[in-house]
């Protein structure tokens, strides 16, 4: 069995060499952008923005997935930067063989191969915090195994502490946005994904919601397989989503349909969002040869939010819809929103009135014309930093992240798609007969089944 001994547990001196290789490079680039604002320096934003994204996609790991995070966020970093951020892709160089076979080692033991029918060497996929391996367990069963790269926790707090240092140099530069409720957020998800049991606890949590909808497919969790570092779940077979962007509207207008129950069902239901919508986390199963629904594959990033935000989010969209400014004000403050004047209403409306915009016309449409997947929200950011520019800092309410993120990511999703459906009929399917009551109810009883809690 392996040591109960966690030999990796934020070690300092895995710290301090993530310290040398990261603030190397991010120093020198706040140095550059300080002092072209200190003395006036003409600089290319555009040019400034590429050389950062490619600093940070050199170091990998954890600080690329906050970047592409912050990319969409807007204010806290320039549009030039978020659209170099958001094309990072979140791919860290693969362990080899022999260094696999350590990982495994200390976490199933020095006899794990012989859990295994079959074990690949080569990894099938790649990400920030650790890499898959296809396998098969002694009944033949197929399996994903998601092993965690070694000194995460380390490289995480690393991390953590650089972005720090990256807000504490914007808040210098009298920025829009307030910072410190991101800052807190971002770090209580990124260390929420180091932990494969919690991320186990998600997987249960999505199969229990979607366990009567063939069209949606959730992998089973091998717990005899699986550790704080190690996540051994059920192999789904599927296509790249981005495979079918050549085929015809129907089908294309199909997947993304089931995308959006997919993401939109357990955020009505029971306040859960899937909080990365990355290509990479979806894949298109089929049958006869033509697609019959999405699977799921990453539960690390999974919010779970308190009733009253849920309410928040109804009572904002019915606000925007029947043009209820009393309801919009209330929806805000439930956010988290303070100070709420007049001009603050009308900057953050900019933003709502951008995000539920397709949601809010019964027609069938686009999620937005004439856009690119790149480029979406990046106009109406641009719009709410200028108009938040005269009356921040505005204090942007923790919860107020992932679900950002999120919807950005979705409408990329449709984008690529190029799907036209009728949104606001999609979403009045979901919410019809909301009551707060009930889903703090359901929420509770299935948190408890699986484990989580809501109030974190």
């Amino acid at each position: 069995m392996p040591s109960s001994r966690d030999s990796e547990a934020n070690r300092i001196t895995a710290r301090l060499g993530r310290y040398a290789k990261v603030g190397g490079n991010m120093s020198g680039i706040a140095a550059k952008l300080a002092a072209g604002r200190l003395f006036g320096w003409d600089q290319d934003p555009a040019k400034n923005a590429t050389a950062i994204a490619g600093s940070l996609g050199e170091l990998k790991g954890p600080l690329m997935k906050v970047a592409q995070l912050l990319s969409t966020i807007p204010d806290v970093v320039p549009p030039e930067y978020a659209a170099e951020l958001a094309r990072l892709q979140a791919n860290a160089p693969p362990m080899g063989w022999a260094f696999v076979k350590r990982r495994m080692r200390a976490e199933l033991g020095p006899h794990w191969q012989s859990k295994f029918g079959e074990f690949e060497k080569e990894p099938a996929a790649a990400a920030s915090l650790g890499q898959v391996h296809k396998a098969y367990d002694l009944d033949g069963n197929v399996l994903a195994c998601k092993l965690q790269y070694p000194d995460m926790d380390s490289a995480v707090e690393a991390d953590l502490n650089q972005f720090d240092m990256l807000l504490a140099l914007h808040r210098r530069f009298r920025p829009a946005v307030e910072t410190s409720e991101i800052a807190k957020e971002v770090g209580a998800r990124l260390r929420e994904e180091l932990d494969y049991r919690r991320e186990a606890r998600h997987a249960k949590l999505y199969a229990k919601v979607f366990s009567k909808d063939p069209e949606v497919q959730v992998p089973k969790v091998y717990k005899s397989l699986s550790t704080r570092r190690l996540l051994s779940m059920s192999w789904l077979e599927g296509r790249p989503l981005l495979a079918y962007r050549e085929k015809d509207q129907e089908t294309r207008n199909k997947i993304a349909r089931v995308m959006f129950k997919a993401w939109w069902h357990p955020f009505a239901h029971l306040g859960v969002i899937h909080g990365d919508p990355h290509l990479g986390n979806y894949t298109i199963f089929e049958e006869d040869n033509e697609p019959a629904g999405v699977n799921l594959l990453d539960y690390g990033c999974v919010r779970i939010f308190p009733p009253d935000f849920v309410q928040g989010v109804v009572d904002l969209y019915h606000g925007l819809l029947e043009n209820d400014e009393e309801r919009i004000v209330s929806a805000y403050e439930t956010w988290g929103f303070e100070g709420l004047t007049k001009e603050l209403i009308e900057t953050l409306n900019i933003w709502a009135n951008f995000i539920f915009g397709p949601l809010l016309s019964d027609r069938t449409r686009s999620i937005a014309d004439g856009v690119s997947p790149a480029a979406y929200g990046r106009k109406e950011a641009f719009k709410v930093h200028q108009s938040l520019k005269d009356l921040g800092p505005v204090k942007i309410p923790c919860y107020f992240v992932f679900m950002d993120r999120a919807a950005i990511g979705l409408g990329s999703v449709f984008l690529h798609l190029q799907a036209e459906l009728n949104f606001h009929r999609l979403f009045n399917e979901q919410i019809d007969g909301f009551k707060r009551g009930v889903l703090a109810a359901d929420q509770k009883h299935q948190l408890d089944l699986c484990g989580l809690t809501g109030e974190e």
